[in-house]
């Protein structure tokens, strides 16, 4: 199965898997880059996965319904415009064989959720939305930091060789920001050259892989001394409570220039 990223609006991929002359798409935004590459490609649409409910997610999803007949599956825990599946925590789905498992990760949403498949003999795939980015996490529109830092966990303890397939090209962002908070940190610096590098080509920097993401993304190592401490210079007042450290890490990038 091949997999590649179909760029949409300014910095949005909508996740595009191939097989046999059959496609997957998950969060399409908008319609149109999906159309154009099947019909292009001679390729049929017949599955559609939605991580949350943000238009730049779902918007192309009622197009590419009618146009092709494609199965959408959602989360079970907010409402869509369209008609879809309902999945959560433990749900699973196959594919052509492959099989798909739901993980519930709230924090950026209410009902956010992700979705993890392990190929025949390719790394395993993380359709994980606006959750983890390489080298961030989405923003806090509906939960909690104690949420967030839970689905953190949850992603951070699958397969290190996992595909980390996020939904927007964010990574030298936050790469920029990474390197603000842990300023020694050796491999990350190697990753940001290597994205500094990409971006010029004009070429994308993902899928990110999740072994990677342990060693420079401040958001999966808040229990880090180095994190911690960085955190706390910023912020004094905080404890080294897990939740708050998370909580005051994700208020400093809001507010990081």
């Amino acid at each position: 199965m091949n997999l590649l990223p179909l760029p949409a609006f300014s910095d949005n991929y909508i996740w595009l898997l191939q097989h046999q002359g059959m496609a997957l798409v998950v969060d399409p935004g908008e319609s149109t880059p999906v159309n154009h590459w099947l019909k292009e490609n001679n390729y049929q649409l017949d599955c559609i996965l939605v991580t949350h409910h943000h238009g730049d997610h779902t918007g192309g999803v009622s197009d590419l319904q009618r146009e092709w007949g494609a199965k959408v599956y959602g989360p079970a825990k907010e409402k869509l415009g369209f008609e879809y599946q309902a999945m959560s925590q433990g749900s699973s789905l196959s594919w052509h064989g492959l099989n798909f498992r739901t993980i519930d990760v709230p924090g950026h949403t209410a009902g956010h959720i992700a979705y993890y498949a392990e190929p025949d003999n390719q790394t395993p795939l993380l359709f994980c939305g606006d959750t983890l980015f390489s080298g961030g996490c989405g923003r806090l529109f509906e939960g909690t930091a104690e949420q967030m830092l839970q689905s953190m966990d949850k992603l951070a303890a699958l397969p290190s060789k996992t595909r980390v397939c996020c939904a927007h090209e964010y990574t030298l962002s936050n790469l920029k920001f990474a390197n603000a908070v842990e300023p020694d940190n050796l491999v990350l610096k190697d990753y940001i050259s290597k994205c500094q590098q990409l971006r010029s080509q004009n070429l994308p920097t993902l899928p990110a892989e999740l072994g990677n993401e342990l060693q420079i993304n401040p958001f999966l190592r808040t229990r880090q001394p180095s994190v911690i401490k960085a955190v706390k210079q910023i912020a004094p007042q905080v404890t080294e409570n897990e939740a708050e450290v998370f909580a005051q890490l994700r208020i400093w990038k809001n507010n990081y220039k």
